[in-house]
């Protein structure tokens, strides 16, 4: 393991692999003395572990995933537009409503029109 003063982001490689190796069959409470033992937090070594499955995925596989990832991407952006399509017409009902209720008060003498 790395001195003290070495941050986690900084081990290499190996360290990390060493570390997500000695932790895997650990249970949470095992993981949370470990963690504070070493000065790591159990997010980064889910981190790592993900990032080492990921490292043994065949290309085909990876593929696979960045299918599936750009898909939902597509999805959540086709979902972001369409909400802000709804909230743009909102908005523009809204101004709307909001002109026509001045110039209606203006048109009654109640406030006067700035246009």
């Amino acid at each position: 393991m790395p001195d003290c003063n070495t941050s986690s982001e900084q081990w290499s490689a190996q360290t990390k692999l060493a570390v997500v190796a000695e932790t895997f069959s650990m249970t949470e409470h095992e993981l949370s003395q470990y963690c504070r033992k070493k000065g790591l937090y159990p997010e980064q070594l889910k981190e790592w572990r993900s990032e080492c499955m990921h490292g043994f995925m065949t290309q085909k596989e990876r593929e696979a995933e960045a299918r599936k990832q750009a898909k939902a991407d597509k999805h959540e952006i086709k979902e972001l537009k369409k909400e802000l399509r709804y909230k743009e017409k909102a908005l523009a009902e809204t101004t709307a409503l909001l002109v026509l209720r001045k110039k209606l008060r203006a048109f009654y003498g109640e406030e006067p029109e700035d246009d």
